[in-house]
């Protein structure tokens, strides 16, 4: 069957860059787009949105900042009305487990009519080592507004994995998939373990939401995105979401990655060694 090139929204991204690596694996093509490819996609200027979905029959869509800011909902629903103009078929969405506003985005997308997959996910392990997590682990000490509640991290290869999967198979369309690792962490644990894997001293340290804001504030970030951290932190944190799913295994049919072996991995590539 000849599958026409699928559109990456976020193409660049943890998972979006993954998808589309794997899509290329076999043999479809896949059209990153970004702010910084061509064509452009901007969530903030919808001129550019028909271009990069034009001649696609699907696409993989990643919100940024988070699907959980106010114009989120409202912005998804345009997209996929936009996708539908352009012939796009099928949207597979990356959500998140826990957040009213991801699921008020959710609610827009099905509301459009077109073909959807949406993927709850879990907080990714590649926090710890593709993003903001990463300064702290490195001055040995990783301080955060996340207490004692336990988080299924999971891992973003298998969240791309799975997110290729729902693009080729339509049995997964109109499908609405929880999506955690095998089981649940605190952050705490999850450093001791990043710590063990590493072979070094990191200590973790709970600090009051309020304290981490402000510094936050103090470095610049502006008000949307500390509303964002304080939403996370507060009601997705509040073990709500620490129940393990099945999802990965209802695509895949095999167990997600689990975070030791995630920790084990990536402390080969040398990520979290100091250099001396």
């Amino acid at each position: 069957m000849q599958i026409s090139p699928v559109a990456i929204i976020g193409g660049l991204g943890k998972t979006g860059g993954r998808v589309a690596e794997r899509l290329k694996e076999r043999g479809i093509a896949a059209r990153a787009a970004s702010r910084s490819t061509t064509p452009r996609f901007d969530w903030q200027e919808r001129s550019t949105w028909h271009q990069a979905l034009e001649g696609t029959s699907a696409a993989y869509v990643t919100f940024q900042p988070d699907l959980s800011v106010d114009w989120a909902a409202e912005a998804i629903g345009a997209l996929a009305k936009a996708a539908i103009e352009a012939g796009v078929e099928h949207i597979v969405l990356l959500s998140g487990r826990g957040e009213d506003g991801a699921v008020r985005s959710e609610e827009k997308l099905k509301a459009t009519g077109i073909g959807y997959t949406v993927l709850r996910a879990s907080w990714f392990n590649q926090n710890f080592s593709e993003g903001a997590f990463v300064d702290g682990l490195l001055q040995g000490k990783l301080a955060l507004p996340a207490g004692d509640v336990p988080e299924p991290f999971i891992d973003a290869d298998d969240i791309a994995n799975a997110a290729v999967e729902c693009l080729i198979d339509p049995r997964h369309r109109n499908q609405t998939y929880e999506l955690t690792g095998p089981r649940a962490l605190t952050f705490r644990q999850a450093v001791s373990e990043i710590a063990t894997a590493s072979n070094r001293t990191i200590k973790y340290e709970t600090v009051p939401i309020g304290a981490f804001i402000a510094e936050m504030t103090a470095y610049g970030l502006p008000r949307e995105t500390t509303d964002l951290l304080h939403e996370l932190f507060t009601q997705v944190l509040d073990g709500r979401n620490s129940p393990v799913m099945d999802g990965i295994s209802q695509i895949l049919g095999r167990q997600p990655k689990d975070f030791s072996d995630y920790a084990r991995e990536t402390a080969a590539t040398g990520i979290w060694s100091v250099q001396s």
